[in-house]
Formats: C-alpha cells, structure tokens, sequence
C-alpha cells in the first residue's frame, strides 16, 4: 500500500463533525423551504456558530469557470436569499453576465449545511441605497473607493484612499454609492443536509414547481 502525503494524513484524522447532532425528520419539514431554513439559521444562532449568516457564494468567470468566495446574508424572505457587493467587483461583473448563483451554508457544529441555486435579481436604487447606509464608515469608504480585487501597489495606497473618502463621509453622511446593489437569489432548488456520524446523511430537496415546491429524499 502506498504511504499517505502528510497533508492526506493530517486530513485523515482532522475532527469531522460531533456526535451529538440535531436530529431531523423530512417528513415532519415544511411545505416550502424558507420556515425550514429560518429554523435552522435561528438552531445556529442559539448553539454559538461563528458567523451563522456567512455564505459561500458561487457565481461564473468572465472565462467560463466557476468563482467562490463567502459573503455575508443581508436577508432572506420568500422572494429569496439577498447579498450584497459592488457592481464594479468580480462577482458583480460576474452576475451582471450570468444572473444566477448558488449559495451553500455550512454549520459544522451542529453537522449541517443548507445549499440554494436559482437566477439573481438586483433590487432598485432605493434598497441598493438603504443597504448602503447601513454598512459601517469605513465599510462605505472602502466601496467608494473602489478598485475591489484590483492589483495593490502598496499598503499605503488602501489607507490614503479610505482616508480620503472617510473625509467626504464626515462632510456628507448621507454620501450614496451608484455601484452598490443587493443581489437577490430566487430560488429554483433549496437542499437541506443533516450530517450522521455513520456517513448516513439526511438530505433534503425543495424543487420549484410554478407557485409550490415538490420534496424528495436524497440518497446521503
């Protein structure tokens, strides 16, 4: 047999997931996917997960290849899943080009992730603007400074240029941003998996059939 890497051997004995999970019945889950995932988001929140509301979001390259990163949930109600970014930054290109994304939720203390895939739409001026003023100073500063995901000349650089922005804040609170939007993802499939100490995961699929969904029990 061939010796393992030391990096294959250091994820063969990384801590998985605790013995002590949820349990979860599909057939007691809900008609549709949204008082499910406000349930499991609230089970987070309660048992101390780091950054419940983070996200990874999957959108297309300008080259054809899937892009990654994680963002923050904005909010979610039955129109879908909202994020938020500039329409300036990769991903904003990215689903100007290609509005449709996917999101995965990943729990690992409590064993579970929720994953949503549907088409995006971006709200209007008004929402885009409310979102906006309620991000932090320096926050705001750093979208109207732009160049997100640009090549850094040097570190400086950021600190000059959130400097200066951060002074037209202090002069001009109300200071709105035309590249800041809200993405929303409407979703098409909305899959819910419970993690089993014996590989035996519990998986759960809403499937968007016109005005309700349809359920179907996944093989783990």
């Amino acid at each position: 047999m061939t010796d393992l890497t030391p990096a294959a051997d250091l994820l063969r004995t990384a801590p998985v997931f605790p013995q002590d999970m949820p349990s979860f019945e599909p057939a007691s889950a809900p008609a549709s996917p949204l008082p499910l995932f406000l349930e499991w988001l609230e089970a987070a929140v309660r048992s101390g997960v780091l950054a419940p509301h983070a996200v990874n979001l999957a959108t297309v390259g300008e080259d054809g290849l899937p892009d990654a990163r994680i963002v923050i949930l904005k909010d979610v109600d039955a129109s879908g899943w909202s994020v938020a970014s500039s329409t300036d930054s990769p991903k904003g290109r990215q689903l100007a080009a290609n509005p449709s994304a996917a999101l995965t939720f990943f729990w690992p203390g409590l064993g579970r992730q929720v994953r949503v895939r549907g088409a995006v739409r971006v709200a209007g001026p008004e929402e885009n603007d409310k979102d906006f003023q309620r991000r932090h100073p320096s926050a705001r500063a750093l979208v109207l400074a732009g160049r997100q995901s640009q090549v850094l000349e040097t570190p400086d650089a950021v600190e000059a240029a959130v400097g200066r922005q951060l002074a037209q804040l202090e002069a001009r609170p109300e200071l709105g941003s035309e590249t800041w939007a809200v993405f929303t993802v409407e979703p098409a499939v909305v899959e819910f998996w419970q993690a089993d100490p014996e590989r035996r995961h519990t998986r759960l699929r809403y499937t968007r059939t016109g005005d309700s969904w349809r359920t179907d029990r996944l093989w783990p």
